[in-house]
Order: structure tokens, then C-alpha cells, then sequence
């Protein structure tokens, strides 16, 4: 097919679905096109977003919609289940030659699922599966009363150990406020105070003490590998099982940017990860294991944790899975760490702090407290000049996680729009200079807002004028002319 003709072939598809629409709900189409016009004129600098391709986008609205399929591939408690059977098992066929991992559950509806997925079937292996041998069952159903409470409170007091949230950790790693934290009994391993990285030693340490079932590795916004090598020798040298969560670098592990000691995937018993982020597919959620044993009980994640799996969701990432396998992929993946690596140093080469001082994979942390702001000014101060970012807690952060005292900046998005070095160089000369220009306001009490902020006309226009030139030369779905 030609290019003009796949151009032509986008837009129709796009077109005619949003017409389809309209006569349902105009106003849902209307803001479906919105939000494509925002994004087109907005440089994507989250983290944990990127662009899926059209393909990948159309696959998620079709009939496979309206299919219930609890269970798994051949053996599902609905009927009429064979082609959610035949494209469950082309995305898992799919993850295995992409991640090199012998097992792969694709059902879980996003990150957190995902993860409640994994810690369940430790917990499973670990802490059921024994306590019913031990009583002759081989069901929970089977157990009497008494024996089932006394299980059920032994699986609540299990004890993992993850990485502080100031630190970048994430809130599914066993925190008071998330399901997990209500889970496990859980302590945190943070980061060296001088070096902003993660101290293998103290980690250990840590371990050594607590003597957690669970090791929980990976971040939401740590700037630097992880050597899971090393962390898979601590939960070893204590009995735990790893687990890492991969969900903002599995586009970097699946372009085989980090191998070896840095590869999740050859370290760790369990590998959690959502599908979109660096990964480029539909938002959800997948589970990776070459643990033979934990297989059985990830199958069982529906209906232990999940409800019915979303088949038109698998079929999309059936096919991100296919298009990050393909060559092209591993040069993205490498020029998302090249382009935050740029990002980095253009960045502290105009006077900005960077946390942990650099960056080896696709985020960057920058402390903001030397603009003399609060990561929620630097936020919105960064929107208005057409550049969104998230605020983010940075080590020991004196202005808790609300205000914060960082923003977050990724550059998956905007690789996926071809941007290079010297691109990255403009933006960070555009996010320096409007963090350099933005003043907090006062509030009535005479102090310093951590909210409110000043910024010129001039220099907000300005930039988002070069925002825009940016995008013009980089236009998000290019093939896409929408009527």
C-alpha cells in the first residue's frame, strides 16, 4: 500500500467513526476532536504518556467490546469465546518474543490490576498453596470455617518492602492509601541523601532486618537504572520473591536499551508493566514471568482480581506488541534515552538542578526550588507556555506531595514525534526560560503562594509561539486530516 493511500485510509477510518458518533452524541465527538487538537499543539513532556498508533487505536473500538471471556484461552466460563481465544493468545505469543519471557498473562485492565495480579499470586504460591497441602485441600472451598480464617489472616500479614515515594516509587508499592498498602505490612527503602541513588547496601540492609515475602523494584521517577541483578541477590539472601514493576521503562526493556544485570526480565521471579507509556500500546496492564510455578496462579488473576478481560484492549495490544517487535522500534526506544539525555544537559547547562544530576533512562527530575517555585507553579506556568509536564516529589521534598518542589519531565511522546537532540535543546531552553520568568504570588498574609504565580505575557507567548513551530515540524498523526 502507498503512503498517500494509507494517509487516505487514516483519515476516512477517523472521519467516519467520529460521524458515527456524532449522530449519538455530537458533543462526545466534539470533544474527542478536542482533545486530538490539544495534543497537537501541547509538547508532551509527561512521562507515562505517549502516542499509540492509529492501529492501535482503532483496534480498541470494535465488537470485541461486547464479549464476556472470564478464564482463560480454551478454558473460559463463557461461550462463544473462540476468537477472543485467538487474539488472547497472539498478544501473549507476541509479549513472550518481545520481553524473552517464557509466561505472559495480557488480561489485567491497567498498572495497578496488574500489580494486585502479581502480589496475589505470591500470596497464592507462597502462603496458600502450602497451608492447603498442609491440610490435605486442594481448594480454599474445601477448608472449614476455623482453618479459612486462620489462612485468610495469614495472608494479610505478609510484609514487603518497595521504594519510597519520595524517592519515585509509586503509590501501588505498598502504601497506606492504595489497596497494597492496605495488603501488606510494608517499609521503604529511599535513596542515598548526597548521591539522590539508590544504595544497594542499605537496601539489603533493610531486608536483612524486615524480612519482607515481598521485594518490590521499580519506579515512577528514579532518573537511573536499577541493577536488578543486585536486587534479585538481596531477595534472594532473605527468601523474597522480586517483583519488579516496569510499567514506566518497558519500552526501554523491550527495545533492549537495558540488558544484562539492568534487564527486569532475566532478574525477577514476577515483571508487572502497563502497556502504553514507552511501550506505545493501549492503556492497560501485563504480567511477565519465566517462573513456571507462578504461572498457574497469574492465569487465576480473573476472577481473583480481575473481572471480565477486555478483548478489544488485548487486541490492541496484540498489535502494539507486533509493531514494537519490529526493528524500528529498538532505534525509538534508543532515542528516547539519547533524547532525555539532551533533554538533561540542556537543562542543567541553563542553571537547573537536576535530581540524582542526570539521567540514564527516559525521565528527567528537575528541583524547581532554585527558580524559587513550587512544582505546582512550574506546572501551570509550563502549560500556559504550551509545554505540559507533572509535578513530582524529589528526595526528602520539603513541600510534601502536593506542592512538591519538582516537575517530571519524559520524553517518549515527543521521540514518538521525531524529535531529536537539538529539539530537546529548544525545549529545555523554552522550560528554562519560563521557570526563570515565573514568580510566586503573594498571598494576603504577606508569604509566598506554593500555588499562585506570575508570569509575563511576553514570555508566555513567546514560547508557546516556539512550542508550536516545534509541533509544526513534528505534527502528531500527520497522516490524519480530520473533516
Amino acid at each position: 500500500m502507498g503512503d498517500n493511500e494509507n494517509m487516505s485510509n487514516v483519515s476516512t477510518a477517523f472521519n467516519n467513526a467520529l460521524e458515527v458518533i456524532s449522530k449519538s452524541e455530537p458533543e462526545v465527538a466534539g470533544h474527542i476532536r478536542g482533545e486530538l487538537e490539544n495534543q497537537r499543539s501541547q509538547l508532551k513532556l509527561i512521562a507515562s504518556e505517549n502516542y499509540a498508533s492509529p492501529a492501535v487505536l482503532l483496534a480498541m473500538g470494535n465488537w470485541f467490546s461486547d464479549k464476556y471471556a472470564e478464564g482463560t484461552p480454551g478454558h473460559r466460563f463463557y461461550a462463544g469465546c473462540e476468537y477472543v481465544d485467538k487474539v488472547e493468545t497472539l498478544a501473549c505469543d507476541h509479549a513472550k518474543e518481545l520481553f524473552g519471557s517464557s509466561y505472559a498473562y495480557v488480561q489485567p485492565h491497567s498498572g495497578i490490576d496488574a500489580n494486585l495480579v502479581a502480589f496475589w499470586s505470591i500470596l497464592a504460591h507462597r502462603i496458600e498453596s502450602p497451608f492447603l497441602a498442609s491440610h490435605e485441600k486442594k481448594h480454599v472451598n474445601d477448608l472449614t470455617n476455623s482453618d479459612w480464617e486462620t489462612l485468610r489472616q495469614s495472608l494479610g500479614n505478609q510484609k514487603m518492602i518497595g521504594m519510597s515515594l519520595d524517592a519515585g516509587g509509586h503509590l501501588t508499592h505498598g502504601f497506606r492509601p492504595n489497596i497494597s498498602g492496605k495488603l501488606f505490612d510494608q517499609r521503604s527503602y529511599g535513596v542515598d541523601p548526597e548521591t539522590e541513588m539508590l544504595d544497594y547496601t542499605s537496601i539489603s540492609n533493610l531486608a536483612e532486618e524486615f524480612r519482607p515475602l515481598v521485594i518490590v523494584a521499580g519506579y515512577s521517577a528514579y532518573p537511573r537504572k536499577v541493577n536488578f541483578a543486585k536486587m534479585r541477590e538481596i531477595a534472594d539472601s532473605v527468601g523474597a520473591t522480586l517483583m519488579v514493576d516496569m510499567a514506566h521503562f518497558a519500552g526501554l526493556v523491550a527495545g533492549k536499551v537495558f540488558s544484562g544485570d539492568f534487564d527486569p526480565i532475566a532478574n525477577a521471579q514476577i515483571v508487572t508493566s502497563t502497556t502504553h507509556k514507552s511501550l506505545r500500546g493501549p492503556r492497560g496492564g501485563i504480567v511477565l514471568s519465566n517462573e513456571t510455578e507462578l504461572a498457574e496462579y497469574i492465569d487465576k488473576g480473573c476472577p481473583m482480581v480481575l473481572g471480565g478481560p477486555l478483548a478489544n484492549v488485548m487486541a490492541a495490544k496484540a498489535v502494539a506488541f507486533a509493531e514494537a517487535r519490529q526493528p524500528e522500534f529498538r532505534e525509538y526506544a534508543n532515542n528516547v534515552v539519547t533524547n532525555a539525555s539532551a533533554l538533561a544537559a540542556g537543562i542543567e547547562k541553563r542553571g537547573g538542578r537536576l535530581v540524582t544530576g542526570g539521567t540514564d533512562n527516559h525521565l528527567v527530575l528537575v528541583d524547581v526550588r532554585q527558580f524559587g517555585l513550587t512544582g505546582r507553579q512550574a506546572e501551570s506556568a509550563l502549560e500556559e507556555s504550551g509545554v505540559v509536564v507533572n509535578r513530582n516529589s524529589i528526595p526528602f521534598d520539603p513541600n510534601g506531595a502536593w506542592y512538591t518542589s519538582g516537575i517530571r519531565l519524559g520524553t517518549p511522546a515527543l521521540t514518538s514525534l521525531g524529535m531529536a537532540e537539538n529539539e530537546m535543546d529548544e525545549v529545555a531552553d523554552i522550560i528554562c526560560s519560563t521557570l526563570q520568568d515565573t514568580e510566586p504570588r503573594t498571598t494576603s498574609s504577606g508569604e509566598n503562594s506554593k500555588a499562585q504565580f506570575k508570569l509575563s505575557d511576553k514570555v508566555r507567548d513567546t514560547n508557546r509561539s516556539r512550542a508550536g513551530d516545534l509541533l509544526t515540524k513534528n505534527p502528531l498523526y500527520p497522516d490524519l486530516h480530520l473533516l
